[in-house]
């Protein structure tokens, strides 16, 4: 029921920006964690911004903070990241996940396999 579809990646230069987009369906936006993860090959997943609906919190990545920044359009159920300064070590395969349960932003491994909707990703890839 739950789906949540992420698009927006591609190839960009160091320094460049995209914009990743969630559209998100089979759930309200009432009590919620919502928030991008990415893998690089070889590494854990990790948390990278999550918006927690309790007390309307959004937070980052100390890596990407500065430089990320997350949104949302509650009228049309999505969410953005957008990331700018990108470097190499943001390549990644870049998440969309929602916590409904327990809605935590869990940002860190091994909690943060246990959000519990993912989206199929997108690949983001920063070339030097």
């Amino acid at each position: 029921e739950v789906q949540l579809q992420a698009s927006g990646g591609g190839l960009v230069q160091a320094g460049g920006s995209l914009r990743l987009s969630c559209v998100a369906s089979g759930f309200t936006f009432d009590d919620y964690a919502i928030g991008w993860f990415r893998q690089a090959p070889g590494k854990e997943r990790e948390g990278v911004s999550c918006i927690r609906s309790f007390r309307n919190r959004t937070i980052y990545a100390d890596s990407v903070k500065g430089r990320f920044t997350m949104s949302s359009d509650i009228a049309k159920n999505t969410v953005f990241l957008q990331m700018n300064s990108l470097n190499p070590e943001d390549t990644a395969v870049y998440f969309c996940a929602v916590d409904l349960i327990t809605p935590f932003c869990r940002m860190r491994a091994p909690d943060v396999y246990k959000m519990d909707h993912w989206g199929q990703g997108t690949q983001v890839t920063v070339s030097s």
